[in-house]
This record gives structure tokens, C-alpha cells and sequence, in this order.
């Protein structure tokens, strides 16, 4: 008798404790890619990081303990009200665990907010801005694969070290371009060179002739671009058409995809400095992933792309360790692995949020050295993580600090 109680009490216990599907809200794990699907950054991240993201769904097997796993989309139009419209809408009335690209720093700010509010998770791949990690921080957002603080002082000091001892900047008007050009400055001013001038540029410009002639009437040694997507190419086409780079005044973009050097040419970008999270052709298994993104965009993945597939791949490895879509226990698992993929080996998920990676300086082959359609960067020097991104300490990140 008493064995047959045994055995009823535990069979009526595991009728009442909750499968492990039960773990996860919704009964779903819910994936939304926030991004520029039409505007000027559509070519570098929009329906290149859906696919990117997909492809990481796909690799997971496309479901965790049964759970399926789903993937939504939406245009931001780089509008912040836009973006924070989706994002509530998407956290409160559609079910969505994560949000992820996010491109555009100003976009990013609001969502972080609003992610931070509903006790959600959002993982930044498209925008630069570093004070997502610093000021901006949230225990629910992590900044995936490169900031304004990286590409600064990757770049600014490869310039100062080659002798440059003046800069001008051509700085896009909002929320990024206005950090970029503050990482960049404090890099530059702390190696004894000086900023002479710059300007500010209106989003998706046509025409940068003014601010060009500005620049050369500097004098500066470096022309700084801290700018981004259509911008960046249409900048870079006017200055060549007015002779800069053909003499000692060098132009310089401290951000520039693979999508946009492959617009622009190797005959118009050649010798070009510029820092990256990833190329596609570093290695075999970055060749493998690259190979696979090709085949459905008929374009090789851009550093952002790349770090959707990562960063949606590690959300999804962190969640069936957690067994979990809950924020608190999941996003304490996401810092506790460590990131390794195709783009990141030994990768650390800081308190912050800001994944520490190595970070690449590039320099745009000439079109002799170019062998292919897409083979377009040599290797200059890989710069270790520790190196490359703002040290936690300095981040200014109040969670972190009461911590």
C-alpha cells in the first residue's frame, strides 16, 4: 500500500511540475531584427542581418526543448519614435524575447530603454554609439560587434603613429557620428595632435562639396569621415573628384563595409584605412560562413551581418543552457559563456554588455593587388580586445558601479 502511494504521489508530481517547454514564455522564443530595411544602411545591415539571423536560427536546429524559434522584422526608417514604436509594440502585444542589428545609434538609445523597461533582451550589431556600454547601459542590452571607442582608437592611432599631427572632421549629424568623432578626438588629442575644424552632415547627404573644400582649406593632414552607410560612399567619391588623397592631405573613414568599398571600387578606395570586427576571407571557417551568406544575398556579409549570425547564435546557445527565455537567468548565462564562432574566438560578454573581441585594421587593396570581385582588404594588424575597447572601469555604466 504504502508503495502505491509512493507511486501516485509521484506520478500526480509530475503531472504538476511544468515540462521544460513550460520554461519559456509564450511556449515560443521569439526573435525580432530591428534594422534599416530601405534607407542608407540597408545594403550594409537591413535584409542582409534578416538572413544572417535566420541562418543562426536555422544552425540551432530551429527550436530549443521543442520550443520553436521565429523570426519578425521591421524597417526603423532611422527614426528613434519609429523604432521605439516597434520595439513596445513588439515587447508588449507580439511576444518578442529578443531584439537584435538595431542600426543607428540614435534608433539603439530609445530601444535600449524601452528594452531595459519590459525586462527584455536586445543585442546591438548595427550602431556604433559606445555609450550603450557606458552611460546608456542596461543589464538587458549587449553591444555585439564593434563601438565608436574600438574604431577610434584602432584607426586614430594607426593615423598618428604614420606621422599625422592634424585632423578634420566631416561628421554625420546625429546621435553616432557625434560619438565617433568624441572617441576620436580624445585618441588623437591624448597622442599630442590636434583637431584644426570640422563640420556636420545632414543623414543620407547628397552633396559633400562645401564641407570638402573646408576640409582642404584646413590643411589638416587627415580628412576624417565619421559617417556611415550612402554617406560615406558619396563622400568618398567627391573627395576623389577633388584630388584628396592625391596629395599629402590623406582621407580617412573610420567606418566603411565591405558592401560599400565593393560600390565604390578598389580604383576609387585603394590604400583606404579602416577597422573591422570581420572579413570574410581572414580564414577557412570565416570562408565556410561567407560562402553560405553568398548564396542567398549574392553579396559577402558585412561585419554587422556577421555579427547578427553571432549574436543571435549565442542568445540561442545561452538560452538552452538557461533553459530559459527569461531575462534574468539568461542573460546572466550569456555572460557567462564564452563567445566562439566564425568571427570570435575566446570572446568575453562583459558586466556591461560589450562583447570583447579582437578588432582588425585593414587597408583597401589596390586594383592590381585585388584578384576577385570581393577580395578587397589586407591585413594590417589585429588588435587585441583588451586593447581595442574601452576598459569597463571607464565606461560609466551605474548598474556596473553599484555592482
Amino acid at each position: 500500500m504504502m508503495k502505491k502511494r509512493l507511486l501516485l504521489a509521484a506520478l500526480l508530481a509530475a503531472a504538476i511540475i511544468p515540462p521544460a517547454a513550460a520554461q519559456y514564455s509564450d511556449n515560443a522564443i521569439k526573435i525580432g531584427v530591428l534594422s534599416d530595411l530601405s534607407g542608407p544602411l540597408a545594403d550594409n545591415t537591413g535584409q542582409g542581418g534578416v538572413t544572417a539571423a535566420q541562418m543562426a536560427i536555422d544552425d540551432a536546429g530551429g527550436s530549443i526543448d521543442g520550443v520553436p524559434i521565429t523570426l519578425i522584422s521591421a524597417d526603423h526608417q532611422n527614426k528613434a519614435d519609429i523604432g521605439a514604436a516597434i520595439a513596445r509594440k513588439w515587447y508588449e502585444s507580439e511576444g518578442v524575447d529578443l531584439i537584435v542589428d538595431v542600426p543607428n545609434s540614435a534608433v539603439a538609445l530609445a530601444v535600449q530603454g524601452i528594452t531595459r523597461e519590459k525586462n527584455r533582451v536586445v543585442i546591438f550589431s548595427g550602431p556604433a554609439i559606445s555609450d550603450l556600454t557606458g552611460k546608456a547601459c542596461s543589464p538587458n542590452g549587449f553591444h555585439w560587434t564593434y563601438d565608436t571607442y574600438s574604431l577610434a582608437h584602432v584607426g586614430g592611432e594607426a593615423a598618428v603613429s604614420s606621422g599625422a599631427k592634424s585632423f578634420f572632421f566631416i561628421t554625420s549629424d546625429f546621435a553616432f557620428g557625434h560619438a565617433l568623432e568624441r572617441d576620436m578626438t580624445n585618441v588623437v588629442t591624448a597622442k599630442g595632435a590636434k583637431v584644426v575644424g570640422g563640420v556636420k552632415s545632414p543623414l543620407n547627404n547628397p552633396d559633400f562639396a562645401s564641407f570638402i573644400l573646408q576640409a582642404q582649406s584646413s590643411k589638416a593632414d587627415v580628412i576624417v569621415l565619421a559617417t556611415s552607410g550612402d554617406d560615406t560612399t558619396n563622400a568618398i567619391k567627391q573627395a576623389g573628384e577633388f584630388g584628396v588623397g592625391q596629395s599629402k592631405q590623406k582621407l580617412m573613414s573610420l567606418l566603411i563595409a565591405i558592401n560599400e568599398v565593393h560600390a565604390l571600387g578598389t580604383k576609387t578606395a585603394q590604400g583606404m584605412l579602416l577597422t573591422s570586427a570581420f572579413y570574410w576571407d581572414m580564414n577557412d571557417e570565416t570562408r565556410v560562413f561567407a560562402k553560405r551568406f553568398f548564396e542567398k544575398r549574392k553579396a559577402m556579409p558585412s561585419m554587422y551581418q556577421a555579427g547578427v549570425y553571432s549574436a543571435v547564435a549565442h542568445y540561442l546557445k545561452s538560452v538552452k543552457a538557461a533553459k530559459t527565455d527569461r531575462a534574468e537567468k539568461l542573460t546572466a548565462k550569456m555572460r557567462e559563456l564564452p563567445v566562439s564562432d566564425f568571427m570570435t574566438k575566446n570572446g568575453v560578454v562583459r558586466a556591461d554588455g560589450r562583447v570583447v573581441r579582437d578588432m582588425y585594421l585593414f587597408q583597401v587593396k589596390t586594383p592590381e593587388e585585388s584578384k576577385q570581385p570581393w577580395d578587397y582588404y589586407k591585413l594590417l594588424e589585429t588588435i587585441p580586445g583588451e586593447k581595442a575597447f574601452r576598459p569597463l572601469s571607464e565606461g560609466g555604466c551605474d548598474y556596473v558601479a553599484k555592482q
